[in-house]
């Protein structure tokens, strides 16, 4: 069955007492959150990108609960953890991984690259598109309370949340988090719809694993990190993309291409209906670097290629 819920800005209830917060469009910064309802305390599913926009969101949820006293976030991706300072009430519970790559870049970096943005040229202008609608001062980054490795199963009066590490994929730490009860999935950002994911970690085979586990769930609604509510075909999908981009961008490093040669060639080859495709090059790359583990660019060789891929999509 397919999830069917409006893909609007705000509080969505896709389960008995299960909500989703999105944010549309889905593209760099516009993450999803979700909340999970308690009578003695709720479980809120990832904070945002900064905190007028984590604040908007809490008063919004505000509405259909009362306390906040968990926070769990899905990965160390700043867009789903640097509002967790305006839950100080509330234990935050991430992965071991999460925990450790938490807060790099901090945010502050961010802000100072948006300021600087005008002297950077294609890089600046890029970055000043995908980072310009948000404000990353005065941020304290909000390190977790808790942390685990594998799974942890919490209860929230008496519904039980399965969390799941499944990472390395997108980063280092990326977990699920699985509320049978309702037969819904938060995936955080292994799941990306309507554009394309990224891949600042891998390996290939992790993320699809992790779809795997998924699509091996009883669950007909899916929220992923960014972009619309949807079904396992979502997910599949998705699935059909990184075996997509593993078998293409083989055959592209064993032709002698670079990343970025190889990542504009397959911008006109195959989802071209997906958004955000500069992340092609992040992803060409991440797959390059299994076959090639010396092969490691930096984040600010990443950026500036995708900038001038930009320019092209």
């Amino acid at each position: 069955m397919t999830a069917s819920f409006p893909y609007e800005r705000g509080v969505h209830e896709v389960g008995d007492g299960v909500f989703a917060y999105l944010q549309p469009d889905g593209s760099w910064g516009w993450s999803n959150a979700g909340l999970v309802r308690g009578d003695s305390g709720s479980l809120l599913v990832d904070t945002l990108f900064d905190l007028k926009l984590t604040q908007e969101m809490l008063d919004q949820f505000a509405r259909v609960t009362g306390r906040i006293d968990t926070v769990v976030n899905t990965h160390a991706n700043g867009d789903h953890c640097w509002g967790n300072e305006l839950v100080p009430e509330a234990r935050v519970i991430a992965s071991k991984e999460c925990a450790a790559e938490m807060g790099m870049p901090p945010p502050a970096t961010l802000a100072a690259l948006s300021e600087g943005s005008a002297e950077m040229g294609a890089l600046g202008h890029f970055l000043s598109q995908i980072f310009g609608p948000f404000d990353f001062k005065g941020i304290t980054v909000r390190m977790p309370d808790e942390t685990f490795e594998g799974e942890l199963t919490l209860t929230v009066d008496g519904t039980d949340v399965h969390l799941i590490e499944v990472g390395p994929a997108h980063t280092r730490g990326d977990i699920l988090i699985h509320v049978p009860g309702s037969g819904v999935v938060f995936t955080g950002d292994i799941l990306f719809v309507g554009g394309h994911p990224i891949v600042w970690e891998g390996p290939i085979a992790n993320w699809v694993a992790a779809l795997d586990r998924i699509l091996a769930m009883n669950v007909e609604t899916v929220v992923p990190g960014h972009g619309p509510v949807v079904g396992p075909e979502g997910v599949r999908e998705e699935r059909d993309y990184l075996l997509w981009l593993q078998r293409e961008a083989k055959a592209r490093f064993e032709a002698g291409l670079s990343p970025l040669d190889a990542a504009r060639d397959l911008m006109s080859s195959g989802y071209t209906d997906w958004k955000d495709s500069e992340r092609l090059v992040v992803n060409v790359a991440a797959v390059y670097r299994e076959l090639d583990p010396d092969r490691r660019p930096s984040f600010v060789d990443l950026f500036s290629q995708m900038a001038e891929l930009s320019t092209q999509g």
